[in-house]
């Protein structure tokens, strides 16, 4: 190498901490990306995946994004900041949102659950993703704000494909909704969130599956939503497994054949964590498992979080 060359000049970085959500925003104009735990961003740069942006605004302070607060109509609003660890314990989200529960239970570890953010998951976009079926479930909303103001995007219409979402580079999401299940006269609801899993510590999902169902005063199914995770490019919902379901009397037999349809509609791939076939097969039975979890808890029946460890007999 000559001694006259010059060596390549280092990349200017650049790292800012928002104090409001306005401050942030104004900061992601200007080409900067939140970041809050990092448990995704940080172990993807470490791990090759994808370099540090080289402009960062920290939304970690932002006091207001780390609140969960019940909504008028029972629901619940998520701030963007809410740990896994949080969703897990929050007596609200144990007794009325199980299913969320159940996925906050085993993000990751316990350093990643206690940093992790419900707004860095959903904003991955990740078809891996443990709270984006339980979140669908619930038909969940993401709450966007930008230079223009707020908007609002269903989350079925927010994830477009792996790792991608709608949201323009210069919106932050600040909060996610979900509606209650049914609440009607004698009705009686549960959920749960069911993943195939190898190990129950730093693990994704090789198949995935959530439910809510709402139960009539006679044990009628009158309400079910389904969503299958790690089985398509985005997570999403099976509304012919859905149908299924509804009027059946919730017991085994009719969890299979809706965790059938679950399956039919499933578009996996093969890596080196399953193939498509197993995927598939697995699927099935995932979908069937989350259903009758659902059913077991709408009953009244204690079924502890998270359900993925309880639930391999059914």
């Amino acid at each position: 190498m000559s001694s006259n060359a010059t060596a390549a000049p280092r990349r200017q970085r650049h790292y800012i901490e928002a104090s409001d959500v306005a401050s942030a925003v104004a900061a992601m104009r200007d080409g900067a990306r939140p970041i809050a735990g990092g448990t995704d961003l940080v172990v993807g740069a470490r791990h090759g995946k994808a370099p540090l942006p080289d402009s960062l605004v920290g939304i970690h302070r932002i006091a207001a994004l780390g609140a969960i607060d019940q909504l008028a109509d029972g629901g619940l609003r998520l701030g963007a900041l809410v740990s896994h660890a949080t969703l897990q314990a929050h007596p609200t989200v144990v007794s009325g949102f199980t299913g969320v529960a159940d996925a906050s239970a085993i993000v990751g570890s316990h350093a990643t659950r206690a940093t992790g953010t419900v707004g860095g998951n959903v904003m991955n976009a990740s078809p891996a993703m443990d709270t984006g079926a339980p979140l669908l479930c619930h038909n969940g909303v993401a709450v966007l704000v930008g230079p223009s103001g707020e908007r609002r995007v269903a989350l079925a219409d927010l994830w477009v494909s792996p790792g991608r979402t709608c949201a323009a580079p210069d919106e932050l999401l600040v909060a996610v909704e979900l509606e209650p299940a049914s609440s009607a006269d004698g009705a009686t609801s549960g959920s749960a969130y069911v993943r195939l899993q190898y190990r129950r510590q730093m693990e994704i999902a090789i198949v995935g599956a959530g439910a809510v169902v709402t139960l009539g005063p006679d044990g009628t199914v009158t309400q079910a939503r389904i969503s299958i995770t790690a089985l398509a490019p985005v997570i999403h919902r099976v509304p012919e497994a859905e149908s299924a379901f509804v009027g059946s009397d919730g017991g085994f037999g009719a969890a299979k054949n809706a965790g059938s349809l679950a399956a039919a509609a499933a578009r996996p791939i093969s890596d080196v964590r399953g193939s498509a076939y197993y995927r598939s097969a697995m699927a099935a039975v995932i979908t069937r498992r989350a259903l009758l979890t659902a059913v077991r808890r709408a009953r009244g029946e204690h079924v502890p979080v998270p359900a993925s460890d309880t639930t391999f007999g059914s």
